[in-house]
């Protein structure tokens, strides 16, 4: 297939400076998810939305084309949902063909998503239609069991009132939301006022190649992990 896969990356980070570019297991951090989405047989195009020239050069020589993102759609009050309209609106403009359906996109932010993620987004957003699909991985924490808030007397108390579960068994499977794969139908994207106001699939990633980049831990973290592969990444998304 030749699907575009587009990846979003202003220039501003405040948890980590030049966060998208930084250097991690030898290449930027956008660099990993460039690769992992060329790797991917369902994408044939990969496409950086940035308002940045150091992120847009890095882009280009790892085999991105690059879409200029208006400053007002780079700041960070700035919905990520915009840019994604953005990015929908100025398709046609650069390219031929098909608009940009299904959309994808790859947040730079996950470098040890896998091809093998990208296609299972794509082919499962395909076989079981939806308005959107969000990648997810298993919770490590559980608001029936070990999730708690602080009342105002400064105690704690389980996160669901009322729940009285004592075994993980006992409750319901909680998954996070990931920043590893999003796919939509782009009339949706358009025209939605929350991402989750409709029919929403998902595909789940195993919890090692679900980390997310937002602090400097996170990127040591990541370091490690691309350097000194885990056994378990050969596990397959679903």
């Amino acid at each position: 297939m030749n699907a575009t896969a587009f990846i979003f990356a202003r220039g501003g980070s405040k948890g980590v400076k030049n966060k998208n570019i930084y250097p991690v297991a030898g290449k930027p951090l956008i660099a990993h998810g460039i690769a992992s989405a060329l790797a991917s047989q369902s994408v044939g195009r990969v496409v950086v939305s940035t308002d940045d020239a150091q992120i847009a050069a890095v882009a280009r020589e790892h085999g991105a084309q690059v879409l200029e993102r208006p400053a007002a759609l780079a700041d960070d009050t700035a919905p990520e949902l915009l840019a994604w309209r953005h990015a929908i609106d100025s398709f046609p403009q650069l390219f031929t063909g098909p608009a940009a359906q299904p959309f994808i996109s790859l947040p730079a932010t996950s470098p040890l998503r896998a091809a093998q993620d990208v296609d299972a987004a794509i082919g499962k957003f395909r076989s079981h239609p939806c308005d959107i699909l969000f990648g997810i991985s298993p919770a490590r924490r559980n608001p029936y069991l070990n999730m708690v808030t602080i009342d105002a007397q400064g105690f704690i108390e389980i996160a669901i009132p009322g729940s009285t579960a004592a075994r993980r068994q006992d409750v319901p499977e909680m998954y996070e939301v990931t920043t590893c794969v999003y796919v939509g139908d782009a009339s949706y994207i358009q025209s939605c006022t929350r991402l989750m106001q409709g029919r929403v699939g998902h595909v789940v990633i195993p919890p090692e190649r679900a980390l997310d980049i937002d602090s400097y831990y996170d990127m040591h973290l990541a370091q490690w992990l691309l350097t000194q592969p885990y056994q378990a990444c050969a596990k397959d998304a679903r």
